[in-house]
């Protein structure tokens, strides 16, 4: 499976979308690369990713059965990064990792090692790589397949009959998530637990359009949060994830909209002269500052 992200993650297939090499291969011939990341500008400026947001979408989207994810199969991802990190991605890399999912960080010119390495799997010196330039890349493509074809065999040896996989069984998940009492900057979210009770929940919300995912992390007691400090008018997509000592749970997803900003009311013009007039109307709830503008009006508009 393969997805690209800038600012936006975007799925380009899905693991259970191709079944032979050369439709792979052929798949790969036609990729088209995404741009159009906003945070990046001409040098000497950084160049910016966002790959928090790229593995909360793996997590998300790609590693599900729906997207070809099979319970017995071993879990690889590997992080191709060109820029140092627009957002914190060691989070939802440790959630992965806790699932038993094994991240190779790859970086390119402007990539950060040390983010490099708080991503990454161990151990360091197998699963994290650099390279100065993306044509550089093709020495490394025969070393890492070794790699990881190496790391699944000794994963797959190391195993015992009774391990328990990533197990999405509906016991693991919490239910019926309902988002209430929704404002234009808070939401409060409530679920109900799995029958399994959780060591703890992992709480991941982000605007649909495309921007930073933010995350909390709850004790396994608690099945209610509220979120704060959200913006205005914007679509959110929730999720909510069991997390257990042998994995975790599939993720329990809503979607909903912050109300606008509230405005004032009732405009009264009053006390009118020569060169002044007075201005009153009814408060906005929540304001802490009102902005007048004042302009004189096209000739023959209404006075």
């Amino acid at each position: 499976g393969l997805s690209q992200y800038s600012s936006d993650p975007r799925t380009e297939w899905d693991l259970n979308t191709y079944a032979t090499r050369d439709e792979v291969l052929e798949a790969v011939r036609n990729l088209r690369y995404k741009g159009g990341n906003t945070f990046t500008g001409n040098p000497p400026f950084p160049l910016y990713s966002t790959p928090g947001l790229a593995l909360t979408h793996v997590l998300e989207q790609n590693l599900k059965p729906e997207s070809g994810a099979r319970l017995e199969a071993e879990k690889l991802v590997i992080l191709l990064t060109d820029g140092k990190s627009q957002d914190d991605a060691n989070l939802v890399a440790q959630t992965l990792k806790n699932m038993g999912i094994e991240i190779f960080a790859v970086g390119v010119k402007n990539a950060d090692e040390a983010e490099l390495r708080q991503v990454a799997s161990e151990p360091l010196e197998l699963t994290v790589h650099n390279v100065l330039d993306f044509p550089l890349l093709s020495s490394l493509a025969g070393r890492l397949a070794r790699v990881l074809c190496t790391r699944i065999k000794e994963k797959r040896s190391s195993e015992s009959p009774g391990s328990i996989p990533v197990n999405l069984n509906p016991q693991l998940s919490p239910t019926d998530l309902k988002i209430s009492a929704v404002t234009s900057n808070s939401m409060h979210l409530t679920w109900n637990p799995p029958l399994r009770p959780p060591k703890k929940y992992r709480i991941v919300y982000y605007p649909s359009r495309g921007g930073i995912p933010k995350e909390v992390v709850l004790d396994g007691a608690i099945s209610s949060l509220q979120l704060a400090n959200l913006t205005s008018q914007t679509e959110y997509l929730v999720s909510v994830f069991a997390l257990y000592d042998t994995g975790a749970g599939d993720g329990l997803r809503g979607i909903t909209s912050t109300l606008p900003l509230s405005r004032p009311g009732s405009l009264r013009v009053s006390e009118l002269s020569h060169n002044s007039m007075r201005l009153s109307w009814k408060a906005a709830p929540g304001a802490t500052h009102y902005l007048v503008l004042c302009s004189a009006a096209p000739r023959g508009a209404e006075d």
